[in-house]
């Protein structure tokens, strides 16, 4: 990337590595763990449903007012922010700039941590001296694993490290790179496992509980599950999309762009639960086990399947590149910032994932040695989460949504209209209209259900 005084400058060299980038970053553990999970417990296809809907109109409105602001600013989340705040309006709408660039150095602290359990799972399911054949030995092999945290804190330095040599590289030379080898391959690997659980999993139950919609499931709880979930799978408010779209030429369709990002996005969630969820039935598993799904439900099955010792490496290193491609977007923003002031990227790079990997280490330890610390037990909502599901807490159902919803008025209130309808170029009024509409009014609203139903006492 050179001199970053002249970041502002530098472009996407092509719109594929545009959008390699950008669904690497939006694609990630959200949509391989969180989402099979969630969409189980909340009872598979009404959820779906809902989700879809969510994703429609929330999700879409939304990037494309991130992208737009970052493309109109041409810089950093806080420097173009800064750019475009009229003369007339409060410098408080800086906190969007700020936000974006806190939100995913947190995020990424305790998210590396996770990402590190993966690493563990591709050598461990690759293993067929031991085998996990049951329920007993694979809840073992996840509390050991937990319980030892000089295996995780080296597991967290290698994901991060790894990552902040990547960003180092710059946008050409590194980020460029790895999201046109990675994204590729995670496709493929999805690919074989969802026909792998067509042909060897049970695959008429697994399509039955995602597409058969049973609307007695339906709750208010539910619905909101569903709108968090578009919101957070497709990496809105973390400064990501922001600084991806600062380096995007203007002859790149912004709506086109973000219509495929999240397309892909959501269609790569849904193939996942197609993925999984045969596999679940067809082993007599619970879909609604929760965020255990993933490292103790799924190695029971990976354990007694024809071809698990290849099924399941293969599925966690799937998991690991949609890890890794939204840790590099969640380093850049920070690193994007800093590096126009002149500063080396690569000291930069190193930096943040330093300022990451240390944060993190209090989230590995709430696992273990301080897992009876409780940092705000007089606030009733957080009262009870260790370090890690306080930070994941913060950062998913507090700052996400509030950044997101700040960025929704932004554009929708205080960019000018004629400016947004030059700079995003539906080539339709109508269509532009109906995005106007939508993050003026319909996502600002959407957010604050999120934000006020996750506040509120359980």
């Amino acid at each position: 990337m050179g001199n970053q005084t002249d970041s502002q400058h530098i472009q996407w060299r092509s719109r594929s590595a545009f959008l390699m980038a950008t669904i690497g970053a939006a694609v990630g553990l959200g949509n391989l763990w969180r989402f099979p999970y969630i969409a189980g417990e909340n009872g598979g296809g009404a959820f779906v449903l809902v989700y879809i809907a969510c994703v429609a109109i929330v999700a879409i409105p939304i990037v494309i007012a991130e992208m737009t602001i970052g493309r109109m600013g041409q810089r950093s989340p806080v420097s173009s922010i800064g750019r475009l705040i009229p003369k007339n309006r409060s410098r408080l709408w800086m906190a969007i700039g700020w936000l974006s660039v806190f939100i995913p150095l947190v995020g990424l602290s305790y998210y590396s941590v996770v990402a590190g359990w993966a690493l563990e799972y591709i050598v461990a399911t690759a293993d067929i001296s031991q085998p996990v054949s049951d329920a007993s030995s694979s809840n073992a092999m996840f509390s050991s694993l937990l319980a030892s945290p000089l295996r995780m804190l080296f597991l967290h330095t290698v994901f991060i490290t790894t990552a902040a040599f990547v960003v180092s590289r710059g946008v050409y030379k590194g980020i460029e790179v790895i999201s046109k080898v990675m994204m590729p391959a995670l496709g493929i690997l999805l690919l074989i496992l969802v026909f792998y659980s067509i042909f060897f999993a049970d695959i008429a139950a697994g399509l039955h509980f995602m597409f058969a919609p049973d609307f007695s499931k339906l709750s208010v709880s539910v619905v909101v599950m569903a709108l968090g979930q578009a919101f957070f799978s497709v990496a809105v408010g973390v400064g990501v999309m922001m600084t991806y779209g600062s380096y995007m030429p203007k002859d790149f369709s912004l709506a086109g762009s973000a219509a495929i990002i999240v397309t892909v996005d959501t269609l790569v969630a849904i193939l996942a639960g197609i993925a999984i969820f045969p596999i679940v039935f067809a082993y007599g598993l619970d879909p609604a086990e929760g965020p255990g799904l993933i490292f103790v439900t799924l190695p029971i099955a990976f354990g007694q399947m024809p071809g698990g010792f290849i099924v399941g490496p293969a599925f966690f290193i799937m998991l690991f590149f949609a890890a890794f491609s939204t840790a590099i977007g969640m380093l850049e923003p920070a690193v994007s910032w800093v590096t126009e002031k002149g500063w080396i990227r690569k000291r930069v790079a190193f930096g943040g994932a330093f300022v990451c990997w240390f944060v993190g280490i209090a989230a590995i330890l709430s696992f273990n040695d301080w897992s009876d610390v409780r940092l705000v037990p007089w606030i009733e909502t957080v009262a009870d989460k260790d370090i890690f599901n306080l930070l994941d807490y913060l950062v998913s159902s507090t700052l996400i949504p509030v950044n997101g919803l700040l960025i929704a008025l932004f554009a929708g209130w205080v960019l000018g209209h004629e400016k947004l309808e030059q700079e995003v170029d539906f080539g339709s009024k109508l269509l532009f209209k109906c995005w106007y509409i939508a993050v003026r009014w319909f996502a600002p609203i959407a957010i604050v259900i999120i934000l006020t139903s996750s506040l509120l006492p359980a």
